[in-house]
C-alpha cells in the first residue's frame, strides 16, 4: 500500500489515525525589524497548517484525534495458529468485545459455514501509516469440503492461548459491507486488523500491557483460534475503548 500526505493511506484506510508532526521552530524577530517579524508570522502559519493535517479517526471510527506518538518499535508477528481446546468467553463489562459476531445471512444451500476446527489462521505481511499497523488475518480452509465465511471475526489481545482478554475487543470498521465468501479446500480469505500504537496514549491513561497473541473467533463461531503477535495494548479506559480495529472477511490472502 502506498501512503502519502499527512501520514494517511492513499486508499481504503478511513480508520487510520494520524498524528501531527512537530511544528517547525519559528525564527525570533529582531526588535524593530519588520521583515523578520513577517517571516516569523509565516512560519507560525505553516505550523498551524501542519497541525490541521493531523485530523484523523481513531480505531472506533469516531474521528477522535490522538496525541503525538512516542518513539516505538512495530509489533512483531509470527505466522502461527494455536487451536483452542474449547469455547473461551471474552471479558465482561466492555462494550467492544471479541464475542463471536454471528453476523450475516445464512450460507447458500449446500455450503456450510466454516468452523473453527476446519480453519487455520495466520497473519500476513504488515503495512502501516503514522500511528497504526495493519495485518491481514488469513483464514485457510483445511477441511475437505467447501465452506463459507460472512461478516466480522471477533478479535482481541491475550497474553497466551486460553488466557483472559487484554484491553478492549476490536472495533468494527464499516468501510466494506459484509459479503459471502466461499472457501474451497485449501483456499484463503482474510480480514484486516488495525493495531493502533499504544504509546500514542499517555501511560497513565493507557496502562500498557504486553500481549503475545491475537484471539480470533471466525464469524459465527464460539471456539477461538490464536495467532502469535507481540505488541503493547492498553488495559486502561482509552478513547474508543480499544487499540484494535477489524474489517469484514474478504476474498484472498491480503488487502483492506
Amino acid at each position: 500500500m502506498t501512503f502519502f500526505g499527512c501520514g494517511r493511506p492513499s486508499r481504503r484506510r478511513p480508520g487510520t489515525p494520524a498524528w501531527p508532526a512537530p511544528p517547525p521552530g519559528a525564527s525570533r524577530p529582531s526588535p524593530g525589524t519588520r521583515t523578520a517579524a513577517i517571516t516569523a508570522a509565516i512560519a507560525a502559519a505553516g505550523a498551524v497548517l501542519l497541525a490541521g493535517c493531523a485530523s484523523g479517526v481513531h480505531a472506533d471510527g469516531q474521528g477522535t484525534a490522538l496525541p503525538p506518538a512516542a518513539a516505538h518499535g512495530a509489533p512483531t508477528a509470527v505466522a502461527s495458529t494455536t487451536p483452542a481446546s474449547g469455547p473461551s468467553s471474552p471479558a465482561a463489562g466492555s462494550s467492544l468485545t471479541a464475542a463471536p459476531p454471528g453476523t450475516g445471512a445464512p450460507p447458500p444451500a449446500g455450503t456450510a459455514a466454516c468452523t473453527s476446527g476446519g480453519l487455520q489462521v495466520s497473519l500476513g505481511a504488515p503495512s502501516g501509516a503514522a500511528g497504526s499497523i495493519y495485518y491481514p488475518i488469513d483464514f485457510r480452509n483445511v477441511s475437505g469440503a467447501s465452506c463459507s465465511l460472512y461478516g466480522y471475526p471477533g478479535v482481541s489481545f491475550v497474553a497466551a492461548p486460553g488466557a483472559g482478554q487484554l484491553g478492549g475487543g476490536a472495533a468494527r470498521n464499516s468501510t466494506f459491507g459484509p459479503s459471502l465468501v466461499i472457501l474451497a479446500p485449501g483456499a484463503v480469505a482474510h480480514a484486516s486488523v488495525q493495531v493502533v500504537v499504544a504509546q500514542s496514549y499517555p501511560a497513565s491513561l493507557c496502562k500498557p500491557v504486553t500481549a503475545h497473541y491475537l484471539r480470533v473467533y471466525p464469524p459465527g463461531q464460539v471456539v477461538p483460534l490464536y495467532a502469535s503477535l507481540t505488541a503493547l495494548t492498553c488495559a486502561g479506559d482509552i478513547p474508543g475503548h480499544s487499540t484494535l480495529g477489524i474489517y469484514v472477511v474478504r476474498p484472498g490472502a491480503t488487502g483492506p
